[in-house]
């Protein structure tokens, strides 16, 4: 088991990709910090977790208000230890025309999908520094690649992710805390599903010619935190189905 000894945060763990993160890491031994703004989701992630022979708590939080992840945090804690991994996977993507985005939209947005991780991750770092070890995963996305028609406060949250992560993989880089990115493609989640377009039909246009599964995110997350991992710093690595294949 590849995190056997580790105690691991999941942030959106509800459901999608968050859930087969938190279900993936528990599988490989972590003690798991399933938290989520949707306690019965989260709930169901930590019932499936804990009815396959593995550990997780569910806490029910918002990821992105600062004291509710310090309440979560220490009932982690508590539970389990000292937090070794995160992943910052809670977030939002809306679909609004830019004309139709709102200041009061675009500020929600960046409250959750920026704020939210920069949130988590002062919250969890300084035991990862005092330990000298520590991983930090972020979920961004593809379209922060490629752009997305009627998303541009996502697009922009995201985007910003991908400079926080990288302003910290250079500031920490010889702590033994790590900080990537995954950003994921087309991935079959209820966020997926409500989308304004037939998701199986776009995908016929991909090189894979199939959505993703929050599996195969999942497991990308699962090699970034292992110690196998320990080399890797501010990178990203696409799990999109050939969606970007970026530059050389």
């Amino acid at each position: 088991m590849q995190l056997e000894g580790k105690v691991a945060v999941v942030t959106g763990a509800g459901s999608g990709i968050g859930r087969a993160i938190a279900q993936r890491f528990a599988r490989e031994g972590a003690s798991v910090g399933a938290w989520d703004i949707n306690g019965a989701g989260v709930r169901e992630t930590v019932e499936a977790i804990a009815a396959a022979g593995h550990t997780a708590i569910a806490v029910e939080a918002d990821c992105a208000d600062a004291a509710a992840i310090a309440a979560a945090a220490n009932q982690t804690r508590e539970a389990f230890g000292p937090i070794q991994i995160l992943v910052n996977n809670a977030g939002i993507a809306p679909f609004s025309p830019y004309f139709d985005i709102t200041e009061e939209l675009w500020e929600r947005m960046m409250r959750i999908n920026l704020k939210g991780p920069h949130l988590c991750i002062r919250e969890m770092l300084p035991a990862m520094l005092e330990a000298g070890w520590g991983r930090v995963v972020n979920i961004t996305s593809s379209s922060v690649q490629t752009g997305s028609p009627s998303q541009a406060h996502y697009v922009s949250s995201k985007g910003g992710v991908l400079g926080l992560t990288k302003a910290l993989a250079n500031e920490f880089c010889a702590s033994g805390v790590t900080f990537n990115m995954v950003p994921p493609g087309f991935v079959d989640t209820p966020s997926l599903r409500a989308a304004p377009f037939d998701a199986d039909a776009m995908a016929q246009h991909m090189p894979m010619k199939r959505i993703g599964r929050p599996e195969d995110i999942a497991a990308a997350c699962l090699f970034l935190a292992t110690e196998d991992a320990g080399y890797i710093q501010g990178q990203t690595i696409s799990v999109n189905g050939g969606r970007y294949m970026g530059s050389a």
